[in-house]
């Protein structure tokens, strides 16, 4: 058994090796990250994805797999097989067609949340605190879904100048063994603590708007050290997609969808990392 193979097969087995209604009560209070298994337990981790021969064999059978929808600007659904429906960067203005339970908001721009959400909605998570600086802390477990937060800092809007301590989040979503994160208005490349945060990520929702975040080339970057299997752009405006597009050489695969969802599940994950443009981004 590889090294890593056997780090993931001891976390596995400490999440779940006590049954029954209290180990289901402790999951809730302190859930474990399994896309985290790896990467803070190898030191220097350089990857937060396995690829190919590398990818863990999921066993689960059935009820696994995940639906993603892009329904505008950054905000997409992601629809677990449990039923729970999440809405990632809601405004307000794009929404599923069902109350979703959970919606992320990442705070870095007015497009990006609402402070008026539908009051149906279970679990609004802000993903900046009340006090300035203060990093926002998310653990929670909904369902079949494990939804965490890593902060990263962003630059003032409007042109003031600066940076505001904290102040995206980086959402990740576990769902049936899948890594699923959102990027959120990323302004800046990530620091080897923060990969470390991230841990493995199987699929990545990247925005590619050529500079309100990060230009292509730096964002590029960002993409190919987190080695995602299925990299969704999203946040795009005018033509920089194609630009984001063209910082990727060979050993990416590129795909335009025929229409604005696609789903998968651990084994049906691309071998090759695919960047997979949906209808709506193009």
């Amino acid at each position: 058994m590889k090294p890593q193979h056997l780090v993931l097969a001891i976390a596995c087995l400490a999440a779940f090796t006590v049954s029954g209604p209290a180990a289901r009560a402790q999951q809730q209070r302190a859930p474990v990250s399994q896309c985290q298994a790896i990467a803070q337990t190898l030191p220097r981790a350089t990857f937060a994805s396995f690829s190919g021969s590398e990818q863990p064999e999921p066993t689960a059978t059935e009820g696994e797999d995940v639906k993603l929808t892009f329904l505008g600007h950054s905000t997409f659904e992601i629809d677990t097989p449990a039923g729970i429906v999440i809405a990632t960067d809601y405004n307000g203005w794009y929404r599923p067609a069902i109350t979703p339970d959970v919606v992320t908001m990442n705070k870095a721009h007015p497009t990006h949340f609402t402070l008026t959400p539908e009051p149906g909605i279970k679990h609004v998570l802000h993903g900046w605190s009340d006090v300035p600086g203060e990093a926002a802390k998310i653990d929670l477990v909904v369902g079949d879904a494990h939804i965490r937060n890593v902060t990263t800092d962003i630059r003032f809007s409007y042109g003031l100048g600066g940076s505001q301590q904290n102040g995206n989040s980086i959402f990740v979503f576990e769902i049936v063994g899948l890594c699923i994160g959102h990027l959120g208005h990323l302004h800046y490349e990530l620091t080897e603590t923060q990969y470390t945060e991230i841990g493995r990520l199987d699929v990545v929702m990247v925005p590619v708007d050529g500079g309100l975040t990060m230009g292509a080339d730096s964002m590029s970057r960002v993409i190919k050290r987190l080695r995602s299997s299925l990299i969704l752009p999203m946040h795009r405006r005018g033509p920089p997609v194609n630009a984001f597009l063209s910082m990727f050489g060979k050993d990416f695969d590129v795909a335009y969808a025929p229409d604005d969802s696609i789903t998968v599940s651990l084994r049906t994950l691309p071998k090759k990392p695919l960047i997979y443009v949906l209808k709506g981004v193009q």
